[in-house]
């Protein structure tokens, strides 16, 4: 398995699995519960899918800001098509159909935010983190725009099943997620798309030079990552049966944690879903364990952003340790 061969993964590993054990001794009674196991996996599809739009950018050497702001203004967009196309006493099949072809719409829209963010990164110069942090803003407002500061709410029955339908005691969500994840890692690791990513990561000069289309290939990253924040904002309005400019603001920070938790190199050049997965099974204990301990939202979120500063200190030492390793050996070798 990849956890094994690879030593960073392999110690994240390790860490979830002593905080698991740790939650489980302190509160066996309500952490190892069903309920509590349900609803770790309720909260973790949206969530996860964010974090990995982000990571999929990061490992460009990039980075997306407005995922939170794509998967609110997705969703608001649908939930209005939703409540205002379908009427009650309509034909089972005509909804059916009505539901499908609005989620369509929601993920073109979705795509369009993302291409949005690739356009200017590639075509207009600038750079990723001030692009998205500006269009998260825009995509925020016209969301606000769209709801006039008020929910949408009265879904239909048929696609509440996404946040509320449960099998073999699971809910369906996850299912959705473990599928995008599977689709992911296919594309990360057995496509030329997904080499040239990791490239454009590692090296942007010699991949410009080796003949992969730079601008082509951001493009359609951030375009994958504001479908995948769309699909997020399908299973958040789902869940909560309503759309809201501001649902999962909160989930930004530890988005970017899990990404860089999980081996997702900032600079770019590196990362893995399995390092996502493991990443967000980690933040999921941790968050769940706080609860269970009734620590207040602001613990939650100090203690969250000193692990992400951390794992960037850590790192940043572990790289310059390996250069100063890596010029040693090159120096030996020339005295040679």
């Amino acid at each position: 398995m990849i956890i094994f061969r690879n030593k960073k993964l392999f110690v994240l590993f390790c860490i979830t699995i002593f905080f698991f054990i740790i939650m489980s001794i302190v509160r066996p009674d309500q952490f190892l519960s069903l309920r509590n196991f349900q609803s770790m996996t309720i909260q973790i599809p949206d969530f996860g899918l964010l974090a990995l739009a982000i990571a999929l950018c990061m490992m460009t050497g990039g980075i997306d800001l407005s995922v939170v702001a794509i998967s609110n203004l997705t969703g608001i967009a649908t939930a209005w098509m939703l409540t205002n196309f379908i009427k009650p006493g309509m034909p089972g099949s005509t909804e059916t159909l009505l539901i499908i072809l609005c989620m369509l719409i929601g993920l073109i829209i979705a795509a369009t935010c993302g291409a949005i963010n690739g356009i200017l990164i590639t075509r207009v110069g600038i750079t990723p983190i001030l692009a998205t942090l500006g269009t998260m803003g825009l995509f925020g407002g016209l969301g606000v725009i769209i709801t006039k500061g008020m929910g949408i709410t009265g879904l239909p029955e048929k696609f509440l099943f996404l946040g509320t339908e449960m099998v073999a005691k699971a809910p369906i969500q996850l299912y959705i997620f473990i599928a995008v994840i599977l689709l992911v890692g296919l594309i990360l690791n057995r496509t030329l798309f997904g080499f040239n990513l990791l490239m454009i990561g590692a090296n942007p000069i010699s991949a410009r030079f080796s003949g992969i289309n730079l601008n082509n290939v951001l493009l359609r990253v951030y375009i994958l990552s504001g479908i995948l924040s769309g699909i997020a904002g399908f299973i958040i309005i789902a869940k909560a049966n309503s759309a809201r400019s501001g649902y999962a603001a909160s989930f930004l920070l530890p988005a970017v944690l899990v990404a860089v938790l999980g081996g997702t190199d900032p600079a770019g050049g590196f990362g893995t879903v399995t390092g996502v997965v493991l990443a967000l099974i980690l933040v999921q204990t941790l968050k769940s364990g706080f609860n269970i301990l009734n620590f207040s939202s602001f613990f939650q979120n100090v203690v969250l952003g000193g692990m992400l500063l951390l794992v960037m200190i850590i790192n940043f030492i572990g790289a310059k340790v390996a250069e100063k390793v890596s010029t040693k050996k090159l120096t030996a070798k020339t005295l040679k």
